[in-house]
């Protein structure tokens, strides 16, 4: 017998990768349920290649018809629907930042912490929903973990170039009507972002903080002290960049023990999820139009850093949309499904 799998947000950008993943790793899906907003009821999407699944209204929907739901419906409607979900024995695996730092909820990534899994359920003292991280700290704690296993990660210092595509389809939008206005002399009237973002770099992701750092900074740090270590100091600059897919990071990382290049290599080919392309020439790295589309986590440029007695600096790009999404969200249900875990 499959499973019962409900996708709430289906019509998003989000929510469209989520359908197409769970196609395309095929999943077990005994029934799909498509779930957005009541005015996009009845509209017919996409499932694997010969397949569609008829849209119902998440507000009328009963999820004790799905075993496990995939959100990525905004924080708003998590906060709303996904504890109900919890509690009719749907275990949720929520996209939003809603449950993130709560107790009773634990924060996945697969490669990285997978035993914490079962602290969903409420035998286990959870609520039934699973937080899936931020986009940037997904990618980022994969290529940490084999380091930090081996070396024990102390200190990371990370600057991201996140693609429009973190802020939605109408960032995406924004660029595109930006850069095609830029050509035509329109004139530039920035919405979704807060500066124009073609042809430019916004230092600006999310809130500002007391302290001067975003909140989309603050995430990064917090969420790898929650799901890799919490002795582990980070400090981010989050930056917004006139690319559509994939999300990139210039990571330096200080560590406890002395760090050998060739062996921090070899660890990171060999560890889940991700991909080494490293070549010291022209073209030998990855960049975020190669990672679209794809599943890994890419690093390059792999180097010493000399600045610190134990150091070690790399780029790592991923496709933000899935393994900052919708992948990491149906590699937690594909998790739920090996442990056999259930929300009933």
């Amino acid at each position: 017998m499959g499973v019962r799998v409900a996708v709430a947000g289906a019509t998003g950008a989000v929510g469209r990768e989520m359908l197409r993943t769970l196609a395309e790793r095929q999943f077990p899906c005994y029934e799909i349920f498509a779930l957005a907003s009541a005015k996009s009821a009845g509209k017919e999407l996409s499932y694997g290649d010969d397949k569609t699944v008829t849209v119902q209204s998440l507000d009328k929907f009963d999820f004790a018809q799905a075993d496990i739901a995939l959100f990525s419906a905004g924080g708003d409607t998590s906060k709303a629907v996904a504890p109900t979900a919890g509690e009719a024995g749907c275990i949720v695996i929520d996209n939003s930042s809603a449950f993130r730092m709560d107790e009773d909820v634990p924060l996945i990534v697969p490669e990285v912490n997978p035993d914490a899994a079962k602290n969903c359920l409420k035998a286990n003292g959870g609520r039934n929903i699973i937080a899936n991280p931020n986009c940037s700290t997904a990618q980022l704690v994969v290529a940490l973990k084999p380091l930090h296993d081996s070396y024990g990660v102390k200190r990371v210092i990370v600057s991201t170039y996140q693609a429009t595509s973190g802020a939605g389809a109408a960032g995406m939008d924004e660029l595109f009507n930006q850069t095609k206005g830029v050509f035509v002399h329109d004139e530039i009237k920035p919405e979704k972002f807060t500066k124009q973002i073609a042809f430019n770099a916004i230092p600006h992701i999310d809130v500002f903080m007391d302290d001067g750092f975003t909140k989309e900074e603050w995430k990064m740090t917090a969420e790898t002290k929650k799901i890799l270590d919490p002795k582990i100091e980070l400090a981010a600059h989050c930056v917004r960049i006139p690319v559509f897919i994939g999300h990139s990071e210039a990571v330096f990382i200080e560590t406890d023990k002395p760090i050998d290049e060739a062996q921090a290599r070899e660890l990171l080919r060999d560890a889940p999820g991700v991909s080494v392309i490293d070549h010291r020439a022209n073209e030998g790295y990855v960049t975020p139009i190669e990672a679209a589309g794809e599943d890994a986590v890419y690093i390059s440029r792999l180097r010493r850093d000399p600045t610190v007695e134990n150091g070690l600096v790399f780029w790592c790009v991923s496709d933000n949309l899935r393994k900052g999404a919708a992948l990491n969200s149906v590699q937690i249900a594909e998790l739920l499904v090996r442990q056999s875990l259930s929300g009933r």
